[in-house]
């Protein structure tokens, strides 16, 4: 059986060595007040998923390129199809980044982590 890779890792919660642990306590982004709770460890692999202090300071610059490629598309879209209704982009763009935080936060650190981990091999029989 395949095992699942680094961007299924990133895309659905997922320890980015085993592919099966959940990286973040809760599934939802937005059950706001454990949004931002991480496992300490991988609970099927027990690979650290906070390898040292501060490292998850190179996320926030995850996190701005995600914002930023989101802003860009937002505004093709608004441009190309609704350009009479400009101004509604501008109205629109802050409560739509506001709502997408908890989920670009914890996309930015699953992201991080998974450039830096390198997946486990499958056992040969």
């Amino acid at each position: 059986m395949a095992k699942p890779g680094k961007l299924y890792s990133v895309l659905f919660n997922k320890c980015p060595r085993c592919g099966v642990g959940d990286f973040f306590i809760t599934k939802s982004a937005y059950n706001l007040r454990n949004f931002d709770k991480m496992n300490k460890q991988c609970p099927h692999c027990g690979e650290r998923l906070v390898p040292e202090p501060g490292f998850y300071q190179g996320a926030l610059y995850m996190s701005y390129a995600f914002y930023v490629a989101f802003m860009v598309i937002y505004f093709l879209i608004f441009v190309n199809f609704f350009e009479q209704y400009l101004d509604y982009f501008l109205i629109s763009i802050i409560p739509v980044l506001i709502i997408l935080t908890p989920y670009f936060y914890r996309l930015a650190r699953r992201s991080w982590l998974a450039l830096f981990i390198t997946p486990a091999e499958e056992p040969q029989p």
